[in-house]
């Protein structure tokens, strides 16, 4: 064992975790007291936020940073480590989750607080936390089941049908990934007899290529089934429409994100040389997704699912930067995940806003908001064209990145497959937005509380302020993507050799 403390400023990479646990375990014993339920969730997640920007400018400017439980020598022990990929990540979830927080207030009833509901999202905010901070893949596994947990009661709160119903299809074919995950982890002992990342990656350049490709092909399908790429995805729109806005908002912008970072972490930083072998599957699954989501958008009438199918597409978005070679591609996909962590979670309160001012869920049943809520209508007209790419929002900068490493490596059908991509879920949004704001129709007046708005505008300001000015962004980017391509960096912060 190490036998020297452990700084305490290094702390800060596992207290993201420690807080929300600790935070919901105090909010299970105060059970009883609904009262003070939302202030102390509100103040742990404040705290867990704090943190996180902390972590994330410490290893922005002095690279990424280890902490080993129990002081075991890696890779022996399990590892908490963050880069800057990880760090900002776990920085954007934090945020969004006291956004939503904030949206909560408004559409919260006292039974829902009563049954759980503000432990469950800690908990939630834990496993996410947890799984963009570890740096051991077992304990990767761990945080997944935290998640799945923790999502699975905040679906199934309110005990509604359509609610019972989105979550059997959803849990079952999530534990299906999960036990994937699991036979792919024990394939993986038993080939490099290892699970600390940071070792995995020596130990993968001296083993057998066909074997580590087999385990990197289920690796894909459980993080695929995860992330929601086609064709393992029917479970997303079939579930993240039925529980309250705020929810499918924290599920839409946390979990498939979770997986596709767990992707971008195993193929990409971990398993490269098995990577490669697989790039043209990945390719032509990445294409899939990010055309049908959006196409399916285009066709959907119900405002949350069709939010459903624009996020799925958005996922083959990232999903087709793992199998390149450009530094700028993978650039370019993990300043997409920050965007969508923010731009999907926005679209989905304002999406609940629609509905809470309508009365409706299916958008040929809502007309005429515009004259009644034209703030609303802003609001969402911006979103719309931030989660298409439109300059100057944030979802911009990502989608050109891409484009830049697609055409860098010659991948023309991938250029083409963006650009689609682009277009079809600008008119998927904008064809939301003329039928609900636009067409003539009774004005639908239903007013909306301050703290749903106030949610959305926050949400939306960041999207607009890092586009106009994304140099801090930007410059994040580079680094997480240098270190995810060349992880010496991390692997000398474990206390290994590169």
């Amino acid at each position: 064992m190490i036998t020297h403390a452990t700084p305490l400023a290094d702390w800060v990479v596992v207290l993201p975790v420690v807080l929300c646990l600790l935070g919901g375990a105090l909010l299970l014993m105060l059970r009883t007291v609904l009262r003070v339920q939302p202030w102390i969730a509100a103040v742990v997640l404040l705290a867990v936020l704090v943190c996180d920007a902390v972590l994330f400018e410490r290893v922005l400017n002095a690279g990424p940073l280890s902490m080993t439980m129990g002081n075991w020598p890696p890779p022996f022990g399990i590892s908490f480590t963050a880069d800057v990929m990880g760090a900002g990540f776990a920085l954007a979830a934090a945020f969004v989750a006291l956004a939503v927080l904030l949206y909560m207030q408004m559409d919260t009833p006292e039974s829902a607080v009563r049954d759980g509901i503000y432990p469950l999202v800690l908990l939630l905010v834990a496993g996410v936390s947890g799984a963009f901070l570890t740096g051991d893949l077992f304990n990767l596994y761990v945080w997944f089941e935290v998640m799945l947990i923790a999502s699975f009661g905040l679906i199934v709160l309110a005990g509604h049908p359509l609610q019972l119903d989105g979550a059997v299809k959803y849990g079952i074919l999530n534990f299906l990934a999960t036990t994937l995950f699991l036979a792919a982890l024990g394939l993986l002992y038993g080939t490099l007899g290892t699970l600390n990342m940071a070792d995995i990656i020596g130990a993968a350049r001296r083993a057998d290529l066909t074997s580590l490709t087999a385990i990197a092909a289920l690796f894909a399908l459980a993080f695929g089934m995860k992330a929601a790429v086609f064709p393992v995805n029917a479970w997303l729109p079939a579930s993240y429409h039925t529980p309250p806005a705020a929810i499918s908002a924290l599920m839409g912008a946390l979990l498939t994100k979770v997986g596709v970072y767990a992707f971008l972490r195993t193929l990409v930083m971990l398993l490269p040389d098995a990577r490669d072998v697989l790039a043209p599957a990945i390719t032509v699954i990445a294409i899939a997704t990010m055309i049908l989501g959006p196409l399916s958008a285009v066709a959907e009438t119900n405002l949350r699912r069709a939010v459903g199918f624009i996020l799925i597409g958005g996922i083959g978005i990232v999903v087709s930067a793992v199998p390149q070679s450009q530094i700028s591609a993978i650039f370019g996909a993990q300043v997409y995940v920050f965007h969508a962590i923010v731009t999907l979670a926005a679209l989905y309160l304002v999406a609940g806003l629609i509905e809470t001012a309508t009365g409706a869920v299916d958008s040929r049943q809502m007309s005429g908001l515009f004259a009644a809520n034209s703030v609303l209508s802003l609001l969402f007209l911006l979103l719309v064209l931030a989660v298409s790419g439109v300059p100057p929002f944030l979802g911009f900068w990502p989608k050109l990145l891409l484009l830049q490493g697609f055409i860098a490596d010659g991948n023309w059908l991938l250029v083409f497959s963006l650009l689609l991509n682009a277009l079809l879920t600008l008119i998927a949004g904008t064809r939301l937005w003329s039928r609900i704001f636009w067409r003539p129709g009774p004005a639908a007046g239903t007013p909306v509380l301050p703290q749903g708005i106030g949610a959305v505008v926050l949400l939306t300001g960041t999207i607009v302020v890092l586009g106009l000015w994304p140099s801090l962004l930007m410059r994040a980017g580079a680094v997480a993507a240098a270190d995810v391509l060349d992880p010496a960096r991390y692997i000398s912060a474990v206390g290994l050799s590169p």
